[in-house]
């Protein structure tokens, strides 16, 4: 598994829109930008990260704007701007042998697993999802009244500077959408409770995952490179963590069992799944979200409604990395290993 390298000082952080642009949301992509730039970072932008459209440019601009930071000696780390829909329409224009042979951090959320998952198991490439370049303009309270980032997003940043800290599931979540949000700040009001198919868990396996709305469009494709993935690191063993934005109950399930007849997760290597908290939740068919976790993962031990994904807080993973997943049936701890 490649790791590239991480941020130090003075480190230039490119960022590309190989989704959507962030024309609709300029004030807090610019916040997003502040932050970014007070760690000692200075960001570079292509030339359709603004553009005000649910793509930020056609494919093959996004698609060339993309693969020239990966190209570019001065930039350090690569960042998609934000999520939207449609970065699926790229994947026939990225030079996959330049991307292996220029490794940089690539980091973005929701949509941007059309790209992070390709690479890291085409491309033999860790990457970091959890975050966008756009991600960093939230604040909450702290206990004298001030604001401060997240700790989520504290997290992000530190696990981009090489320091991986050992993540911890909250207390509490912001039961909202956070797309509906103002300028305020974060108030996690929700008690977090996760849900499990075992008592306890302490699995040691390879990390690989993402946005699973994205993920299922990427099964049987010329871009799924599952198979020789699993094949490279079976001695390992996986654990898959999922991201589910909008899928309905019964299309989670459907999903599940896809990739199961794909061979994607087989008992045999899969040590153990993670899933997060649904964001936009449909029930239907007679079949709620416990169900149907519990009916596609009746021989593999699952925990859910976790800290993962679009509601916050969330916690970064690293795709390909060495993962330590423990929980007492209260809490649970998520420890990364470069190996």
């Amino acid at each position: 598994m490649i790791y590239p390298h991480f941020l130090k000082e003075n480190a230039v952080v490119g960022i590309s829109a190989p989704s959507a642009g962030v024309g609709h949301k300029i004030e807090s992509f610019d916040n997003s930008l502040t932050v970014l730039r007070s760690q000692g970072w200075k960001v570079w932008e292509t030339e359709h990260v603004r553009v005000d459209d649910i793509r930020g440019g056609d494919a093959r601009q996004r698609a060339r704007e993309l693969m020239g930071l990966f190209l570019h000696d001065s930039v350090d780390a690569v960042f998609a701007a934000a999520g939207g829909d449609f970065l699926c329409e790229i994947l026939p224009y990225i030079d996959w042998e330049l991307i292996a042979k220029n490794p940089k951090w690539l980091m973005g959320a929701s949509d941007p697993t059309g790209i992070l998952y390709p690479i890291t198991t085409i491309c033999d490439m860790a990457t970091l999802y959890g975050s966008n370049g756009g991600s960093f303009d939230s604040t909450v309270l702290t206990e004298d009244g001030s604001t401060c980032l997240p700790e989520y997003l504290g997290n992000m940043l530190r696990f981009l500077k090489g320091d991986l800290p050992v993540q911890v599931s909250s207390e509490k979540y912001l039961g909202e959408d956070i797309f509906e949000l103002g300028d305020g700040p974060l108030e996690y009001t929700n008690p977090t409770v996760y849900k499990a198919s075992c008592p306890s868990l302490h699995e040691r396996g390879r990390c690989i995952g993402g946005c699973i709305d994205v993920l299922k469009d990427l099964i049987g494709t010329r871009f799924d490179a599952t198979a020789d993935f699993i094949r490279r690191y079976e001695h390992d063993g996986f654990i898959w963590y999922f991201d589910n934005f909008a899928l309905s109950s019964a299309a989670l399930y459907r999903t599940f069992l896809q990739m199961r007849y794909a061979g994607w997760i087989t008992p045999g290597t899969t040590r153990c799944i993670l899933v997060g908290r649904t964001m936009f939740q449909r029930e239907e068919s007679g079949m709620t979200y416990d169900d149907a976790v519990r009916t596609a993962f009746p021989d593999i031990p699952v925990v859910w409604d976790m800290d993962i994904g679009h509601t916050v807080p969330h916690f970064s993973m690293i795709n390909g990395a060495m993962l330590d997943a423990d929980w007492d049936g209260k809490t649970a701890r998520l420890a990364f290993e470069l190996s």
